[in-house]
């Protein structure tokens, strides 16, 4: 089994879990009743936040559960403003940590790792480094960006780690906020919906 069939099996593995994960804390009434979710917080402690941490740190790294989903569960867990900054670190570590392996690993891993249409249709934005560099801060600041996948890209060409961590650290607040914001009163209707 080559590496992008496992990660595409890995991805579904993830989001199914993501969902039962879900499913849980709202039979448990731990999404719809803010004293449970005070009480749940409480009893993870601040492991439940490392956990967290460390999850969205791996799910960039190894693409496994879509980011989006996995901010919605940061809010849903510790709240907007706690939730956003646990996304916010995971997220921006995940991103510096990717942007390193590629660097050491280079092309072949991202031949292993993506489809040859993705890397064929982001390969041209490399052509250029000065358009790289602009063309990958619009997109990072974009909330529909395959940031992961650009984060590989962007290790694989000339940008120096210096470069790379101001765009990381400054585009990803606003894209964390659109998914964590407008997946979050999606789920809120869904559940509103369903009880």
């Amino acid at each position: 089994m080559n590496i992008k069939k496992l990660f595409n099996i890995l991805s579904v593995i993830g989001l199914i879990c993501t969902f039962a994960y879900m499913f849980y804390l709202w039979k448990n009434g731990i999404l719809t009743d803010q004293a449970k979710m005070d009480e749940y917080i409480t009893s993870l402690g601040v492991a439940g936040m490392f956990v967290f941490v460390l999850i969205q740190i791996i799910q960039v790294v190894i693409p496994i559960i879509p980011g989006g989903v996995s901010c919605v569960v940061g809010i849903a867990m510790f709240g907007y403003v706690k939730g956003f900054i646990f996304n916010y670190i995971g997220i921006c570590i995940g991103s510096i940590i990717v942007f390193l392996i590629a660097k050491h690993y280079g092309q072949d891993l991202m031949h292993k790792l993506f489809s040859e249409k993705k890397i064929e249709k982001y390969k041209k934005w490399t052509e250029t480094n000065n358009r790289f560099a602009k063309l990958f801060a619009l997109a990072i600041f974009s909330p529909v960006a395959p940031d992961d996948f650009l984060c590989y890209l962007a290790g694989t060409t000339n940008m120096k780690l210096k470069t790379f961590v101001p765009i990381i650290l400054l585009g990803k607040p606003l894209p964390i906020i659109i998914y964590s914001m407008g997946l979050n009163v999606i789920l809120q209707f869904i559940l509103m919906r369903i009880a």
